[in-house]
């Protein structure tokens, strides 16, 4: 696939796009790349978009544990091969078994995961598959996380399934010194 927003020269942006790219450099990303490579096209939105991810990842009141594994369930979801392809690694680091990272991969629900862990898949699945969740799913996330933490696991897969939208639909390509495996499509 030709990526259809590739990165913008410095001479190619406006002075809006520009004042962007240097905040989300000096920032804790580091730099212009993945989906706010295609972002800057928009930079208001790349900026506020990129806000609400830098609190759900940096200063969230999910463990890192938690919320790497929703961003890849949903990136699993959206068969987003650069977020998939950062968050991986990131993952395995925060303690989730790897067979549960393979069966996330494969499309499955994995076996044998910590209680916190069924609890975020069980809500996300159900939230992708219905767009909503039952009494009872709410009721465990709440007692799992609490109210706030619930917010933050809605914001989490909501940023990640923005982000996916914006990389699928601009065919942003995964990074090239990715150790991780890429995801296949789900069956479908």
């Amino acid at each position: 696939m030709i990526d259809r927003m590739p990165p913008l020269a410095q001479e190619q942006m406006n002075e809006a796009q520009r004042k962007a790219a240097a905040e989300l450099t000096a920032g804790p990303r580091g730099g212009v790349k993945g989906p706010f490579v295609a972002l800057l096209r928009s930079p208001e939105l790349m900026d506020r978009l990129q806000k609400v991810g830098e609190y759900l990842r940096f200063q969230g009141v999910l463990e890192k544990r938690v919320s790497e594994f929703v961003m890849l369930a949903v990136s699993r979801h959206w068969t987003q091969q650069f977020e998939w392809a950062v968050h991986h690694p990131l993952a395995l680091e925060a303690g989730i078994p790897p067979a549960v990272v393979e069966a996330l991969a494969d499309g499955r629900r994995p076996d044998g995961m910590a209680e916190d862990l069924a609890i975020a898949y069980d809500f996300c699945d159900e939230l992708q598959r219905n767009r909503g969740v039952s009494d009872a799913t709410f009721r465990r996330a709440v007692e799992q996380f609490g109210e706030q933490g619930l917010i933050d696991l809605l914001g989490v897969a909501g940023y990640f399934t923005a982000l996916s939208m914006v990389m699928n639909v601009a065919h942003t390509p995964r990074p090239a010194n990715s150790s991780a495996p890429p995801l296949a499509p789900l069956p479908g």
